[in-house]
């Protein structure tokens, strides 16, 4: 379809920290790294997008240094090799995360590249329609223009911005009136009615060249710090490290703002393939499969005299019974149950949670914690003790570490464990256990071909993930 010079260029977007699908999504493993519809990831279905190798070069992913494994282990996952995963050391929205990856890519390909920018967190279906507009926006963004996908509206919804288009450019391209902001139901029911508008996608494909010259022009504090924070990026093991003083200065601002509400180089692609951000639960209802009675369910539960629900739940096995319109959402430490057609008040009730130092760590973490290696649970917190469950992938292993303030047990409940404690090295095998007293410098790898578990048993005056000093790590955390 296209020569090898004009293959384009997906940057992915993968730092958002959003949590309005919370309790599920949290910003230690927000929403695009979760299988909500379908078996994969969110992210991984936006990798698989652009696998496309007569269309699509290797992906540019923007993500931040808290996700940069989960990232690159869900690629792996995918047998996808990413052409790099860039890491911003603060968040500064769009502007300046795709500001960045313009510099990358003109460095890496040349400015007359073209970028696919895509969120990593929305639901698409690949159709025809989507094939023709991908090649649509590609040839319009060559000739010069910045290019955004405007989604035909299906419903007067109030969670999206909208695009009005303008005149007909040809070849499916359209220039754009304006940008509205979400509406309120009676005016969103206004344009719908009136057509010629569309939701707007957050999706854009842009010429290289175009974007950064628009840019210096409209933002130039964002041109600058991304310029001077990719010039000036480091490698870290497969990673590149934006500078981050000059990432820092960057305004914090959306590339609507910056860019396409201004620039007179903004060209629209309508388009009518399946899309959702999944912004709100009751989105993620809409994009599943439904039975006879309109519920969609995800995991174990029981459903009576229910209708128009969402059940999702990781663990505990829910039960409704003569409900309608209500979002159901269980994990293994806490439970959302709201109307669905009101499920936008969750991003208040976080905000609420997160203002409580009693419930503030139930928007950052989940009670399961995933880390590079493998990852663990917490079982059981007292005075003075903690009980753990570790689970270690295949061929992986933990830094080489020390503890001041705590001693550990160890008993292995399934695979084979080799423990190093001071310089010697034990193998267990399942039932067996050992301790590790405190201060000794010890590592747990899993050098079989099946998942490792363990129960761990912490004592001690200070169990805190931060009593952790990494002496050597694979991982680059030392």
């Amino acid at each position: 379809m296209t020569s090898s010079t004009q293959l384009i260029v997906p940057v992915i977007l993968a730092g958002g920290q959003g949590t309005r699908l919370w309790p599920m999504s949290r910003s230690a493993r927000p929403k695009q790294f979760l299988d909500l519809v379908g078996k994969n990831s969110l992210y991984q279905q936006t990798l698989e997008r652009v696998t496309d190798s007569a269309r699509y070069l290797p992906p540019v992913i923007v993500t931040n240094a808290e996700y940069r494994f989960l990232v690159a282990e869900q690629a792996q996952e995918m047998g996808l090799m990413p052409s790099a995963v860039l890491l911003e050391p603060v968040a500064r929205n769009t502007a300046a995360a795709i500001a960045a990856a313009a510099f990358y890519v003109a460095e890496q390909f040349g400015a007359d590249a073209v970028m696919h920018v895509l969120a990593s967190d929305h639901s698409v279906t690949v159709d025809d329609n989507y094939r023709w507009s991908i090649d649509t926006a590609a040839a319009a963004a060559r000739a010069g223009k910045l290019v955004t996908f405007g989604i035909t509206p299906s419903a007067p919804e109030t969670g999206y911005g909208y695009i009005e288009q303008s005149a007909a450019l040809g070849d499916g391209v359209h220039a754009v009136a304006r940008f509205v902001e979400k509406p309120e139901r009676a005016r969103a029911e206004e344009m719908l009615a009136a057509g010629g508008y569309f939701w707007n996608s957050g999706t854009f494909m842009l010429g290289v060249g175009t974007f950064l010259a628009e840019i210096e022009r409209l933002s130039p504090e964002t041109h600058a710090a991304a310029r001077a924070s990719v010039t000036a990026a480091t490698r870290d093991l497969d990673f590149t490290r934006l500078e981050g003083s000059s990432f820092a200065t960057a305004p914090n601002i959306s590339v609507d703002y910056a860019v396409f509400e201004k620039s007179q180089a903004v060209a629209l692609v309508p388009v009518t393939y399946t899309w959702s951000d999944l912004g709100a639960w009751d989105a993620v209802w809409k994009a599943a499969e439904h039975d006879g009675d309109g519920n969609s369910v995800r995991g174990p539960a029981t459903l009576n005299n229910t209708h128009n629900a969402l059940v999702v739940t990781d663990r505990a096995h829910v039960a409704v019974e003569g409900l309608d319109d209500v979002a159901v959402i269980a994990t293994e430490d806490a439970v959302y149950v709201g109307k669905l057609s009101e499920a936008q008040k969750v991003g208040p009730m976080v905000k609420q949670l997160r203002a409580d130092p009693e419930t503030a760590a139930l928007t950052e973490i989940h009670r399961t914690a995933y880390r590079p290696w493998g990852g663990y649970s917490s079982i059981l917190n007292g005075e003075r003790f903690q009980v753990k469950r570790l689970f270690v992938k295949p061929g992986k292993r933990l830094s080489l570490q020390k503890h001041h303030h705590r001693a550990e047990h160890w008993i292995v409940v399934s695979g084979t464990a080799e423990v190093t404690i001071d310089g010697e090295v034990t193998m267990l095998s399942e039932n067996q256990s050992i301790y590790l007293p405190l201060g000794c410098v010890h590592r747990l790898a899993n050098p079989g071909k099946i998942l490792l578990e363990l129960i761990e048993v912490q004592t001690g005056s200070y169990l805190g993930e931060d009593d952790i000093i990494r002496i050597e790590d694979e991982f680059g955390r030392a």
